[in-house]
């Protein structure tokens, strides 16, 4: 098996490798890591949602979409999915599609206007 520094280890040390590129906002490389994890784990939340985060901030916003989708299908009530998911349409000038995930993420936040 032919493996590099980006998949390289167990899917723990994977996941902190990722971590740190993060952390270090090399969003990209933190992308290449997280791909094969979550091919890997696909179940698993966190490794999706952080994906989801790296391709956004790396300006990914159609593949940052598609993992927030996955997310907020298998947990609709996934708060910061459904955050992340309308900000990224809002980056997509997608304001229309954006409102509702926002507006669901409030809610689900506790974050309710008085009236």
């Amino acid at each position: 098996m032919d493996t590099t520094y980006y998949d390289h280890g167990t899917p723990a040390e994977r996941w902190e490798r990722a971590r740190m590129f993060f952390d270090a906002k090399d969003y990209t490389a933190a992308a290449r890591v997280l791909g094969t994890l979550v091919e890997e784990v696909p179940e698993q939340t966190g490794p999706r949602l952080l994906l989801a985060r790296a391709y956004y901030h790396s300006a990914q916003l159609r593949r940052a979409e598609a993992e927030l989708r996955i997310l907020v299908e298998r947990d609709p009530v996934e708060h910061y999915a459904r955050l992340m998911l309308g900000r990224t349409l809002q980056r997509q000038a997608r304001h229309d599609e954006a409102e509702s995930h926002l507006r669901i993420a409030s809610a689900l936040a506790g974050d309710f206007e008085r009236q």
